[in-house]
C-alpha cells in the first residue's frame, strides 16, 4: 500500500516487516528502490510505475543484498541496476536466493518472474560517488555495519535520503556485519545531514520522515542503543544485556536471534 507521498516521492509499505519500497520521479528519470515483498505488492508498484513512466529512464536501486530487499529484482527487467561493490561481490548470493525460495515454498507463493541475485550496471565503490542524469544527482555513501554492502543515497535537488536498514522509527540496530562499522555509518549519517539539504528520509523498514529533528533523533537513538549495548557487553553486565534485548519492539524469535548476533559481534570486536 502507499504509505507516503511528497514531491515526486511515493513510498509503498509491505505488510511484512513494514518493509518500504520507493518510487522517485524527477524530470530526468524514475528510480525504484528495493521493490518487495509479495507478488500483489510488487504488482502495485509496477502498475503505479506504468502510469508515470512516460519514456523516462528507469533505474533500480538496491540499498543492500538482504533477501527481503532484492526479491523484486526481475519485476523491472529494463532498469539500470545500482548497488554497492560489496553487493556485486557478495560472498553469499546463493544463500540469499535460498531464503527467498524458502519463503515462497513455505507460503506457496508463485512469482511471474525468475528469482536471481541482482546483476549491477552501476557499481558504487566509494563515498561521494555520483550518478548524474540531466539535472538529477544521485550521491552515494557506503554504509556498512548492518551488512557489509549497504549504501546511503541522496537524491538532489529533491532532497530525498534513502537510508536502507538504518534510521527506522522503530527498529533498533541489527548487526550482521560490524558494530564498529555501524557506529562509523551513524557518524556518516550526521555528515549527510550537515552536507545536504534533506527534505525527507526513507528507511528500509518503518515510517519516512520529513522532520529534521526526527532524523537527528533517530541517529541519536541508534547511537545510544549501541553505546549502551557495547558497554554492557564489555563489562559483562548480563542484566543490562537482557534488558536491552527487551527494548526491541515486536519481540519474536527473530529479534532474539538478532540480539544474540549483536552481542556476539560486539564481543568479537571489543574483547
Amino acid at each position: 500500500m502507499i504509505l507516503f507521498q511528497k514531491d515526486g516521492l511515493t513510498v509503498f509499505q509491505s505488510a511484512l516487516w513494514k518493509t518500504t519500497s520507493s518510487v522517485v520521479e524527477t524530470d530526468d528519470l524514475i528510480l525504484v528502490v528495493d521493490p518487495t515483498w509479495l507478488p500483489l505488492e510488487i504488482q502495485e508498484i509496477q502498475e503505479f510505475l506504468a502510469s508515470k513512466r512516460n519514456g523516462k529512464e528507469l533505474h533500480l536501486l538496491f540499498t543492500h543484498g538482504d533477501f527481503d530487499h532484492i526479491i523484486g529484482y526481475h519485476a523491472f527487467p529494463d532498469a539500470k541496476v545500482i548497488g554497492s561493490k560489496g553487493m556485486k561481490e557478495h560472498p553469499r548470493k546463493q544463500y540469499k536466493l535460498d531464503l527467498i525460495q524458502q519463503f515462497d515454498n513455505e507460503y506457496y507463493v508463485e512469482r511471474p518472474y525468475p528469482i536471481e541475485f541482482p546483476t549491477l550496471d552501476l557499481v558504487i565503490e566509494k563515498d561521494g560517488q555520483q550518478v548524474i542524469v540531466g539535472n538529477t544527482i544521485l550521491t552515494f555513501y557506503l554504509s556498512p555495519g548492518h551488512t557489509h554492502d549497504g549504501i546511503f543515497t541522496v537524491i538532489e535537488p529533491s532532497g530525498i535520503w534513502i537510508t536502507g536498514d538504518y534510521l527506522s522509527d522503530f527498529e533498533l540496530p541489527y548487526l550482521f556485519d560490524s558494530a564498529n562499522a555501524y557506529l562509523e555509518t551513524l557518524q556518516k549519517a550526521r555528515l549527510v545531514l550537515d552536507t545536504h539539504k534533506i527534505n525527507v528520509l526513507v528507511p528500509g523498514h518503518g515510517q519516512p520522515t520529513d522532520q529534521e529533528d526526527e532524523m537527528k533523533k533517530r541517529i541519536d537513538l541508534s547511537q545510544d542503543y549501541l553505546d549502551r549495548l557495547i558497554g554492557a557487553v564489555k563489562s559483562e553486565d548480563t542484566e543490562a544485556i537482557v534488558a536491552l534485548e527487551k527494548e526491541m519492539p515486536f519481540q519474536s524469535n527473530f529479534t532474539k536471534e538478532c540480539h544474540l548476533k549483536n552481542v556476539e559481534i560486539i564481543r568479537e570486536e571489543h574483547s
